[in-house]
């Protein structure tokens, strides 16, 4: 089980540039089929709040791109992508495309970053999205939730194992983001990956440091703060493993997160 999180500097609001960059490093690390990729957040036009000319409908640019990446590799991808929401609003995505193409799901960012005004052009999502790669229950998250352990919570008693985060976050919380990263991983006994952009946009500087994290918080593989690919493996039958040697979900009391049945959903 093979992950490829792409790491680089995107250009400020040009898509036909961001995806001849990725459509080039696809090309270049010839990811083996049935892996997933994992590209960051926003990632063919950066964290910008313009939406005129850059936010889209389902099935249009972006995802048809999306589309032909994972058909030409036969990979599955997670990609970042501006969608038109509710009255003039942005909904900042995360999609899922399958090796055929297809788009199996999506995911409307739930926390929007009021810091950097993002609650002003991007109403917050309102439900989840998991999906089964090789047998392992995937979730895609974005950014700013990585700040909110209840929500990595109720995907975990949901059978959750495997939490994706594509971000834009900013180099002067870059320690924040890798010790929540650590943090959610512990904490689910769950593998994170935090895929993370490098460079500049007009306001603010990215510090890359994309990484896999295991369920007991080690760091399988990670990124500086220069362009690169990051490729690793997920070893699910560890996973399991220590999840039956050292069984903490099991111990949650079922009212916590006013989830009823909370030991069941988790041996599920």
């Amino acid at each position: 089980m093979n992950v490829y999180a792409l790491q680089y500097s995107i250009a400020w609001e040009e898509k036909a540039q961001n995806q001849a960059l990725l459509r080039k490093q696809l090309e270049l690390v010839r990811p083996q089929p049935g892996s997933l990729v994992v590209l960051p957040e926003l990632s063919c036009i950066g964290f910008t709040m313009r939406r005129p000319g850059l936010a889209e409908n389902e099935g249009e640019e972006t995802q048809r791109f999306y589309a032909e990446m994972a058909r030409q590799h036969q990979v599955y991808l997670i990609g970042g992508a501006s969608w038109w929401g509710d009255q003039g609003l942005g909904r900042n995505m995360a999609l899922v495309l399958n090796p055929q193409g297809e788009l199996l799901g999506c995911y409307a960012k739930q926390h929007p970053f009021s810091y950097g005004g993002e609650t002003q052009h991007y109403q917050a999502g309102a439900d989840f999205f998991r999906f089964d790669w090789c047998g392992c229950r995937v979730a895609p998250l974005i950014c700013y939730d990585l700040r909110f352990p209840e929500t990595f919570r109720h995907l975990a008693v949901q059978g959750v194992q495997f939490f994706v985060v594509i971000a834009n976050w900013p180099s002067a919380r870059v320690h924040h983001w890798e010790a929540l990263l650590l943090a959610r991983a512990i904490e689910n006994q769950a593998y994170v990956l935090g895929v993370n952009r490098v460079g500049d946009d007009p306001k603010v500087n990215y510090p890359g440091s994309s990484r896999l994290i295991d369920p007991q918080g080690k760091v399988v593989a990670s990124l500086d703060n220069q362009p690169g690919i990051l490729q690793a493996s997920l070893d699910m039958s560890e996973l399991l493993a220590y999840r039956a040697r050292f069984p903490a979900l099991a111990d949650l009391h079922p009212g916590q997160l006013g989830l009823s049945g909370l030991a069941s959903a988790h041996k599920a």
